[in-house]
């Protein structure tokens, strides 16, 4: 799994932008259902798996992909999305989830080819740890034929050892507007990759976020 804790590489960038992040792009997101006893270090229960491509005008630009399920807060939200497992390809953005939301953001690879045809669009990801696959998804959509509509929602993390300030809760406030709508969805999860634990699940359903754009944090 991510851990939050994998040293960046010496000598890059890691200047990020000061919150809220005004995020722009597309958003892929299938529902996996985790039953009792699948899995001992893995709450059950349904978990989102998102790829995302974050574009111009972003701040930044780069890819991600995360696991993350409903938590209840014991506070305001009282439901909130917790981010359990996530990598991008940009060091900024590592650092900055870190430091500012307490998001356990790690780096890896990955390929990216989507293709608009008259009313869908097909989209092949992959995701990498140098040699060590993590996931393959394709899917296909014609969500960009949405109308737009409203979102909103937080995230809600805890920081943890070795952070000094470990035990500290930090919810992040998203709001936007995107041309959503179910997908069809394929999921490879490498059995032996950090999200092994997925392997041979069925998606409940899929969802595309066309163009969204956000205001996070």
């Amino acid at each position: 799994m991510s851990t939050g804790h994998m040293p960046l590489p010496a000598d890059v960038d890691t200047t990020y932008p000061p919150a809220p992040w005004r995020m722009h792009g597309q958003l892929w997101v299938s529902l996996f259902r985790v039953r009792s006893g699948d899995h001992p270090d893995r709450e059950p229960g349904v978990y989102g798996v998102a790829l995302v491509k974050y574009e111009e005008p972003s701040p930044l630009t780069y890819g991600e992909l995360l696991v993350a399920h409903m938590v209840s807060t014991g506070g305001s939200p009282a439901k909130a999305v917790s981010i359990t497992d996530i990598w991008v390809d940009s060091p900024a953005s590592v650092a900055g989830g870190r430091e500012l939301w307490a998001i356990p953001k790690d780096l890896c690879d990955f390929t990216f080819r989507s293709e608009r045809h008259v009313l869908a669009t097909t989209t092949t990801w992959t995701a990498s740890l140098g040699d060590q696959s993590i996931a393959t998804a394709t899917f296909a959509d014609v969500s960009r034929m949405a109308p737009r509509l409203r979102f909103k929602g937080a995230t809600w993390q805890q920081r943890v050892e070795p952070d000094p300030r470990a035990g500290q809760e930090v919810t992040a406030w998203l709001t936007g507007s995107s041309k959503a709508l179910p997908c069809r969805s394929s999921w490879s999860f490498d059995p032996d990759g950090p999200l092994g634990w997925l392997h041979g699940k069925h998606t409940l359903a899929s969802f595309r976020q066309a163009d969204f754009q956000m205001s996070f944090g």
